[in-house]
């Protein structure tokens, strides 16, 4: 689970230009603007990720004409996201660990407190355009797709040191994907599993293309127990479609067979075979750290636009074959998300 609230160590504070009541701190690889001498180097403290959905609590009510937000789906609270401050981009919120009384005294730098202070991520209703009828959670051999971002885990960079890396563009849509078991078919989103009651757009695309035919058919003649195929769905109605698509795509990502992830090469011969789009492969190399040693490097490598001229939302980087990665206790990958396109896009 993403850490959206945790313990960490602000290890550097620097002036804002013409700025008397704020200044930037520093803690992993994120920027927060807070008030002026309210943290000093070393000094611990919460950090809250972006897109984090904080309760309403006196401790946030500072945030409350920026950043107060109620929907059906996540009720009442205040949305984390991008901000800009003087000219600096702030990335989360920073706030004095004491302020919270219910974390222990003892408690560890790293320590996840997501739980203890009720926060949420924050999660936008799926449009009925994406979804439909909702009949469960998505099954056990569909994971969720959130990426860790590599401001939160900067030394993710380094365990990528003498591994062959690829870099994807991260397609600005709604995570999708199908799965195939010995319950049957599965179509879900991000957090559902749909019916097939023709109110799916997903479901619809998934009919139109003919996907299910060749994915029953491809799971038997390999003889799998599982197949599990994660994609991006990018359409008009769809994050303002700045795909600039005139009817719905989607875009594989991830394939699990049996329940593990397969490298690139393999994902590229089973789209081909069951003629599916993949995300675009911007790049293949070695010793990612050696070329991007920093997260000021990984994020200027992944501004940029889509090739009908919307911003970019980002990249996604990977090994070309899975390793597992202690650090996060899953398979090493990272996403960049462009500061530009956050800045232009975040609502």
């Amino acid at each position: 689970m993403r850490k959206l609230a945790s313990i960490q160590r602000v290890w550097k504070t620097e002036a804002i230009e013409g700025a008397d009541r704020i200044e930037l701190a520093y803690v992993l690889g994120w920027k927060c603007v807070v008030n002026k001498g309210q943290f000093k180097p070393m000094d611990l403290a919460v950090y809250f990720e972006i897109d984090s959905f904080l309760p309403i609590r006196p401790e946030f009510e500072f945030m409350r004409a920026s950043s107060y937000r109620k929907t059906d789906l996540m009720g009442e609270g205040f949305r984390l996201r991008t901000m800009k401050f003087r000219g600096q981009i702030s990335q989360g919120l920073l706030l004095p660990v004491r302020d919270f009384p219910e974390i222990p005294a003892d408690a560890e730098l790293g320590a996840d407190v997501t739980e203890l202070l009720q926060v949420r991520k924050w999660e936008i209703e799926e449009k009925a355009t994406t979804g439909g009828t909702v009949i469960g959670t998505l099954p056990i051999d569909v994971p969720h797709t959130d990426e860790t971002r590599v401001q939160a885990e900067p030394d993710l960079i380094g365990d990528f040191a003498g591994l062959e890396y690829y870099i994807s563009t991260k397609m600005d849509g709604s995570s999708h994907s199908i799965s195939l078991d010995e319950d049957g078919f599965h179509v879900t989103g991000h957090n559902y599993e749909y019916r097939d009651d023709g109110k799916s757009a997903f479901y619809e695309l998934v009919k139109r293309d003919g996907i299910e035919d060749k994915v029953r058919r491809f799971y038997e003649s390999e003889g799998f127990k599982v197949l599990t195929i994660q994609g991006e769905l990018c359409a008009p109605g769809i994050q303002q479609n700045r795909l600039k698509l005139t009817r719905p795509e989607w875009y594989v990502f991830t394939i699990r067979v049996d329940g593990n992830r397969v490298g690139l090469k393999r994902m590229q011969e089973i789209c081909k075979t069951l003629e599916l789009e993949m995300v675009p492969v911007e790049e293949v190399g070695t010793d990612l750290p050696a070329k991007y040693p920093t997260v000021e490097a990984l994020l200027e490598r992944a501004d940029g636009n889509y090739p009908n001229g919307g911003k970019k939302e980002g990249i996604v980087i990977r090994p070309t074959e899975p390793i597992y990665c202690e650090r996060i206790s899953t398979d090493l990958s990272m996403k960049v998300v462009s500061n530009k396109y956050l800045l232009k896009n975040e609502g």
